[in-house]
């Protein structure tokens, strides 16, 4: 297993009265697969970077809203970055522990904090309000219209009436003793939010009122040990034109149509990490850090780079092209879509790599170490 996600937790929901224990699982003994030098073709440069903070433990990724970027460190930090420059358009410190990235949109900013809370703010930092929601929040809130939607780790889902935080609806189901401790949120599409769940579930549900709309199994657990079963669709789902497409640790990459939950297809490959799709296929690392690239129609693999095994890899994001994964040790790799071979790399420095966000011509990295930046192709 590599170091990103492959945190577990032994919990009992905390909608059900239970409790967590975290455990973490690594190959300890191994070595991340040392780099070798490449033929570059692609020159990857920083436009921007700024600081904001670290966010120790927690995986936080930047929101880019038009031509802002929001960002969060665990020290409670809030920084509103313009997105062309840089440059910091606003700070503020949200004075409470922060577990989630930012979200927002426009004047709205919200928070997720390790004690339950979920905090708005206006882009100045004035408090617009906080909703109390009894769990850890990891994962960044999702604006869609007049709704903030937040996911809890407990797999828990709150959708609250961003003008004043009133709770819309709320979803939740009940959840295995074992479970990856993930930061995935949600994804909403037109009057639907879609999210994934331990034991290979994916469901859509109803914006407007949290109900379910539909559910697939993109995986089914398997294995003797409460361990072995583990099969959570742990990263984001993706959407292309009308399929939607999931994968499950120790499990299936799959795909389905967005409206009805048909499935097309799916594939035996294991991540916790999530996708990368574009209009000629979709990318994924593996848990062992593997880079695949499927045929979006089929499922069949056109390529894999094992060159990068055990680099604690990010889900790949596509840019003008390109296939780019980051890494534990603060890397930007650079593969060709055409058959995966390196064409670039980039040392962001400042630890590791947490995400990368497609947007502003190139993309935008968070690191651990509290680094910002944009960087384009």
């Amino acid at each position: 297993m590599n170091a990103a996600g492959r945190s577990l937790v032994l919990a009992c929901a905390v909608a059900l009265g239970g409790c967590s224990y975290f455990g973490w699982f690594q190959d300890a003994d191994k070595k991340p697969m040392p780099l070798t030098e490449i033929r570059a073709t692609v020159t990857p440069k920083v436009v921007w970077s700024a600081s904001v903070g670290k966010s120790g433990d927690y995986r936080f990724a930047p929101k880019i809203d038009g031509n802002r970027v929001l960002a969060a460190a665990a020290d409670g930090t809030v920084s509103i970055l313009d997105a062309e420059a840089g440059r910091v358009v606003s700070r503020f410190d949200a004075k409470r522990r922060i577990s989630s990235g930012a979200g927002g949109e426009g004047d709205f900013v919200a928070i997720g904090t390790p004690k339950g809370e979920v905090v708005a703010f206006d882009a100045a930092g004035k408090e617009k309000w906080v909703a109390q929601v009894g769990g850890e929040v990891l994962a960044p809130v999702t604006v869609s219209g007049k709704s903030a939607i937040v996911r809890l780790a407990d797999g828990r889902i709150f959708a609250f009436a961003v003008a004043d935080g009133k709770r819309q609806w709320v979803y939740q189901r009940p959840t295995p003793a074992l479970l990856l401790r993930a930061a995935s949120g949600v994804i909403v599409a037109p009057g639907t939010v879609v999210a994934g769940y331990p034991g290979g579930k994916l469901i859509a549900l109803d914006i407007d009122d949290g109900k379910l709309t539909w559910e697939v199994s993109v995986s089914t657990p398997r294995g003797s040990t409460e361990l072995e079963r583990v099969a959570d669709v742990a990263g984001l789902p993706v959407i292309e034109g009308t399929r939607i497409c999931a994968a499950a640790f120790q499990g299936k990459v799959a795909c389905f149509d967005i409206q009805t939950g048909n499935a097309l297809w799916s594939r035996d490959i294991s991540t916790a990490t999530g996708l990368g799709v574009d209009d000629k296929g979709l990318y994924l690392s593996d848990d062992q850090d593997n880079v695949h690239a499927l045929d979006r129609e089929s499922g069949a693999s056109r390529w894999k780079q094992d060159k990068l095994l055990r680099r604690g890899l990010t889900a790949p994001v596509v840019v003008d092209g390109k296939v780019i994964v980051g890494d534990s040790q603060g890397y930007l790799h650079v593969l060709s879509r055409d058959d995966g071979s390196f064409i670039g790399r980039l040392s962001v420095g400042d630890g590791a790599i947490r995400s990368l966000v497609a947007g502003l011509s190139g993309l935008v990295v968070q690191t651990s170490g509290g680094t910002v930046a944009l960087v384009r192709f």
